[in-house]
């Protein structure tokens, strides 16, 4: 079937910028998606001129034949709401699609919501599964823009199944417009032996060590301080005659002093020399530890989709995970699932995927098969035929 020609309004506010956790990540990488999908379609990029995308990637697209044509929005405050609002009134695109969950105010109006299809991904709803892992405000305005959203929008779209089944559950949208897009795993560089090497140095990590990684935003729902006290389990039970392993957690300090009830949390369970916090990692940072790694560690209490898990397969490292929310989808058969609400259970599974060689070569194996069920490419084709009104 021929689509007609149309213009596709982004959100790319959060598609750039220094650093990215999983929602920045996701905006990139589906931008690119859906650019490279459809040549046919003029797609109009709202940004901040803090997020201007990285020009060379739009200028190889636009040799390519793609029409791409960023708008700088120039508003500090209300940047969605007033900034995004008025420029879609100026200039209204055939169908506006949101990668990380806030619909503009406008489509609250009646005479929008049937003027221009829009379609908004709403990542996970773990501000309702578990409320006290976010401040109030996030838990207002998260609640807020999910109803709004769940209301006006045309379409919702969802990372996972079990998201899908949240979304409905919670704010009783119906399931016949929520539609699943699973995301791809985000692109690392590859590296040679030599560069891993020199991160695992430069993070004073020794080779001779094993350490397990664990890659996320210090945030309560990551479940890291459970993660701790699983650790002095872990290294009750390590054989004496073996070099004691590390656990090395990646991420940036996120919300409610977390990262300081973290420190805390190590500190008392004695386990600063076994525990190491390291802070944000780019993306070939990421690459060299996971290079290096014995095992992913995965305790999260909810994620909408798990992206590190994706990762952590594709670099062909055994993962741990917790048996909740969307991370059976994501895992397969990939990972050793656990509870993560029982620090017995973390540790045994620790103990069991660092010390038995015949169970990292299955869970390599399993987790590489089960990442490449999973490509921007089908991502961006469920949210196009989405927005194009196909499905």
């Amino acid at each position: 079937m021929i689509i007609a020609a149309v213009i596709i309004g982004i959100d790319a506010s959060r598609a750039s910028g220094t650093t990215h956790t999983g929602t920045e990540r996701y905006s990139r990488e589906v931008i690119r998606a859906l650019i490279q999908a459809a040549p046919q379609h003029r797609f109009r990029l709202y940004c901040r001129p803090t997020s201007l995308p990285d020009q060379d990637a739009w200028t190889r697209l636009l040799k390519a034949g793609r029409e791409v044509d960023p708008r700088i929005i120039r508003r500090q405050r209300l940047w969605t709401h007033i900034g995004l609002s008025a420029e879609i009134i100026r200039q209204p695109p055939d169908a506006l699609f949101i990668p990380a969950h806030v619909l503009p105010i406008v489509f609250g109006a009646p005479s929008w919501v049937s003027r221009t299809r829009s379609v908004v991904t709403v990542h996970d709803i773990g501000h309702r599964r578990f409320p006290s892992t976010h401040t109030w405000g996030q838990r207002l305005y998260l609640d807020w823009s999910t109803v709004f959203a769940g209301r006006y929008a045309s379409f919702i779209i969802a990372d996972s199944e079990a998201t899908r089944q949240d979304i409905h559950r919670f704010y009783r949208v119906p399931l016949e417009r929520i539609r699943v897009a699973y995301p791809g795993a985000m692109p690392l560089p590859a590296l040679s032996e030599a560069q891993r090497r020199a991160i695992v140095g430069r993070f004073g990590l020794d080779a001779g060590h094993p350490f397990a990684l664990h890659i996320g935003t210090i945030q309560p729902r990551k479940n890291l301080r459970r993660l701790t006290r699983a650790w002095r389990h872990v290294l009750a039970d390590w054989p004496s005659a073996e070099p004691l392993p590390l656990l090395v957690l990646a991420g940036a300090a996120g919300w409610n002093n977390e990262a300081t009830r973290l420190r805390a949390e190590i500190a008392a369970q004695g386990l600063s020399e076994r525990v190491r916090w390291i802070g944000y990692i780019s993306d070939e940072d990421k690459a060299g530890l996971l290079g290096a790694a014995r095992a992913l560690v995965f305790p999260s209490l909810h994620e909408g989709f798990g992206f590190p898990v994706l990762e952590a397969q594709a670099a062909g490292v055994p993962v741990v995970c917790s048996k909740t929310s969307s991370l059976p989808e994501v895992a397969g058969d990939g990972a050793l699932l656990i509870d993560p609400l029982d620090e017995r259970a973390i540790a045994q599974a620790v103990l069991r995927i660092l010390r038995d060689e015949s169970l990292r070569t299955r869970l390599v194996a399993a987790g590489e098969r089960n990442s490449k069920r999973f490509t921007w490419q089908n991502c961006a084709c469920v949210i196009l035929s989405t927005l194009e009104g196909r499905a």
